[in-house]
């Protein structure tokens, strides 16, 4: 059924990664608002809602357009390990999915407009322009990884865009839409956030570095090699771990706020997931994993902000 195909082609597992950098900003506003005992809201519930909204968005024009670029130019064929997409299976045509993407553009457009009016009491006629101009270049970076002659995707710059995009402005520009400066203890969740978005990319690519290369799809791990690119990863994941520790560690002594302690231990999936990823041989075996590091990093951010707001809750 076509109602079947557009749900997958929507690849629903991707989306709770895509949040959580907004909802680790959206909690670390929340926790500041209520820390300095402010009365304004700031319109809170309505931004962070708006803001999951247009993160979800996005990675839906991604989704879409990643199937329609990876099936046009053959990437997605038989031999690739991993979910059969859309255009590949012949379910959705190319003209179709075209005018899905250009719809999902539209949405998710207009759902940034909505947020960044939201969010315009808070913000300075700057913020608001660079906010803009972040929501266009989401856009763009989301149909242009596969899309297009010059797809990035097909260079090596996804896993950049990843953790720019995945990690520096999720967790920085949600945090920032409240009417915060920007604070250096951020750095560190976002980094951490970045790196753990991009360890799942990597497994993708790890995955399909034998396609990929046979596609001419010149990812970072099709150059580095599937050896060096678990190293690659390894880095990945532990630099995050290291991050998402210090700055829980950090807020932590400065906030006395001792519970939050709990929330470094659900990370540690990640190391044991590590343990895991080093000791494979094929490239096939790295699939269930990605599902593995995207579920348990949106579960830290999750679990994070709830121990940061645990009086909210009670």
């Amino acid at each position: 059924m076509k109602i079947k195909a557009w749900i997958r082609a929507f690849r629903l597992r991707t989306l709770p990664l895509s949040v959580s950098g907004i909802v680790l900003g959206s909690g670390l506003a929340k926790f500041h608002l209520d820390y300095l005992e402010t009365t304004e809201e700031n319109n809170y519930w309505k931004i962070t809602i708006l803001a999951i909204l247009t993160t979800l968005s996005f990675q839906i024009v991604s989704n879409l357009a990643n199937d329609l670029g990876d099936g046009e130019k053959g990437t997605d064929n038989n031999n690739r390990i991993g979910p059969r997409r859309a255009v590949q299976s012949g379910e959705i045509s190319i003209p179709s999915m075209r005018l899905a993407v250009r719809i999902a553009a539209f949405i998710s457009i207009a759902l940034a407009f909505w947020l960044i009016k939201s969010s315009a009491p808070n913000l300075s006629s700057q913020s608001k322009f660079i906010y803009l101009i972040l929501a266009i270049l989401c856009v763009v970076a989301a149909i242009t990884y596969t899309v297009g002659k010059n797809a990035y995707g097909y260079r090596g710059l996804g896993d950049l865009m990843v953790f720019v995009f995945f990690g520096l402005v999720s967790v920085i520009g949600s945090y920032m839409l409240y009417g915060f400066e920007f604070e250096n203890i951020l750095m560190f969740f976002a980094i951490a956030i970045g790196c753990w978005s991009t360890a799942v990319l990597n497994l993708n690519n790890l995955r399909d570095i034998d396609n990929d290369r046979a596609s001419k799809k010149n990812t970072l791990i099709v150059k580095l090699g599937f050896k060096r690119g678990k190293f690659y990863h390894a880095f990945l994941i532990i630099a995050g771990f290291l991050c998402w520790s210090i700055g829980i560690t950090y807020l932590m002594l400065n906030s006395f706020h001792f519970l939050l302690f709990l929330a470094i231990f659900p990370s540690f999936i990640l190391l044991f997931h590590l343990h895991k990823v080093m000791y494979m041989k094929e490239p096939k075996e790295m699939d269930p994993e990605l599902k593995k590091v995207a579920l348990t990093t949106f579960v830290c951010a999750m679990f994070f902000t709830i121990l940061l707001n645990y009086h909210f809750f009670n």
